[in-house]
């Protein structure tokens, strides 16, 4: 059995509030008595792209402390910046193409995928990035169960602000998911809100925002909810290489 942690949309921009925030999500998860096998940090970590705002967020996510519990790994949103998340956040050398990055978790392997498109707030898994996905699950030759995450949800989930910047091309997403069977889930954020449904026979999660939460129109006009609480997503795999999900509020 795997159990992954998923939090999104930190937004960080050098405010006490934001800060607060993510730190409050992150002791909680240090804080667990028994420790996930990793957290997926799925885009917006940074709200402008500025090298201080992922240093910031390195820090804050333990990502390259050795001490930090469990394996931290990310992927960019629309508001994240492909330069500075390289070098600032990952401490890499700098590069333009798309952030992508798979990772063995136990037993499964994690994709975590870069739908963002410099310059703009809709989302893509460009063709790199597909010739890249396919090269992943080819390399673990269909035996082991995968999940893909980005930031976009690649359809509808009912709110006009998240639905109007949602994945583009989707169907070609789903042409990838009825070649593959290993893929077991896909995870994303973007919408600051939980919710799940299925694409193209899969489950889809989308992970609640760690800044604020997306009020539904029939919970009233006012889009954001900055006082709710900080809220995050518990993934588990089970040896069936069925997914659920416990969502969370600290």
């Amino acid at each position: 059995m795997l159990v992954l942690a998923q939090i999104s949309d930190l937004h960080l921009d050098g405010t006490p509030r934001a800060t607060e925030r993510a730190r409050r999500v992150m002791d909680h998860l240090r804080a667990l008595p028994g420790p996930v096998d990793a957290l997926l940090v799925t885009g917006d970590i940074a709200d402008h792209g500025s090298e201080r705002e992922y240093e910031e967020a390195a820090g804050l996510l333990g990502l390259h402390d050795p001490a930090t519990p469990f394996p931290v790994l990310t992927c960019p949103g629309n508001h994240d910046s492909r330069l500075p998340y390289r070098t600032a956040l990952l401490r890499e050398p700098a590069a333009a193409g798309p952030v992508n990055r798979a990772h063995r978790v136990g037993g499964a392997a994690v994709l975590m995928c870069d739908s963002s498109i410099p310059g703009a707030d809709k989302g893509a898994l460009d063709d790199e990035t597909y010739a890249w996905i396919e090269e992943q699950l080819d390399a673990l030759g269909g035996e082991t169960p995968a999940l893909l995450a980005f930031h976009h949800p690649p359809l509808a989930l009912h709110h006009p602000l998240p639905d109007r910047y949602q994945l583009g091309r989707p169907q070609a997403l789903a042409r990838l998911l009825a070649r593959r069977p290993e893929v077991v889930a896909v995870l994303t954020g973007h919408a600051h809100t939980p919710a799940a449904t299925t694409f193209a026979g899969r489950p889809l999660i989308s992970g609640p925002g760690v800044t604020w939460t997306l009020r539904l129109p029939w919970e009233g006009e006012q889009v954001a909810d900055r006082e709710a609480p900080v809220g995050l997503a518990f993934h588990i795999l089970d040896d069936e290489q069925r997914l659920t999900t416990h969502f969370r509020t600290v």
